[in-house]
């Protein structure tokens, strides 16, 4: 049994994943901003925590995450504001893996998306171009944060029914992933040491998730 914290747990991919942890048996708390999301967290066996890590600095967040064997960034401001953009998908993300750091939390798995990295070729003209700059700085301090990381990077996510089959590599087409396939992902590379300090980038295909991700 690991104790896993989960941010940003009112998320698709998040309320997908918590059922799945809390089933292996797991100990999962899921972090959410809004007190009326308490319940939905609930209701998937996670034990809920109300806190706005976008307002948190990092002795807080070192509060917030101290005591877990596992950090998963699963957060995000949801895009159309590029100030809030950069101050959650950056700012309060790279404020998380230093507090995981500073609270010996070293276990840290990043939901990322599969364009990400510095020359990611989004015009600045785009409405796009915040989140790609913003989930670039923060891949990029996970990497070299000390921490055993993991970045997924899917493809564009889809509210199919997982399929419990993915490929992992640079040749996905498209990468389209289902949110249901992206959880069994993450849950699947904490549970493989053998992913820490890699990056994967997948999409739905026809190999096991399990044996996709094994190193």
């Amino acid at each position: 049994m690991s104790r896993i914290m989960i941010i940003g747990g009112h998320g698709k991919v998040a309320l997908r994943l918590a059922p799945l942890l809390v089933a292996r048996g797991d100990e999962v708390a899921a972090v959410v901003r809004n007190p009326a999301h308490a319940a939905d967290v609930a209701a998937t066996g996670a034990r809920p925590v109300v806190a706005d890590v976008e307002g948190l600095d990092v002795d807080g967040l070192t509060d917030l995450v101290g005591g877990y064997d596992a950090v998963v960034w699963s957060a995000g401001a949801g895009g159309g504001d590029p100030a809030r953009t950069y101050a959650v998908d950056r700012d309060a993300a790279i404020r998380s893996m230093d507090a995981a750091r500073a609270a010996g939390v070293l276990r840290y798995v990043m939901v990322s998306y599969i364009g990400s990295r510095r020359d990611h070729g989004v015009p600045p003209a785009d409405s796009f171009f915040p989140y790609a700059e913003a989930k670039a700085a923060a891949d990029e301090h996970l990497r070299s944060s000390g921490l055993d990381w993991t970045i997924l990077a899917p493809g564009p996510l889809t509210l199919d029914e997982p399929t419990g089959l993915i490929e992992v590599g640079e040749d996905l087409g498209d990468g389209r992933v289902s949110r249901g396939d992206v959880a069994g992902v993450v849950a699947a590379v904490l549970a493989d040491d053998s992913t820490i300090g890699r990056t994967l980038p997948f999409g739905n295909g026809r190999t096991p998730i399990a044996q996709a991700v094994r190193g």
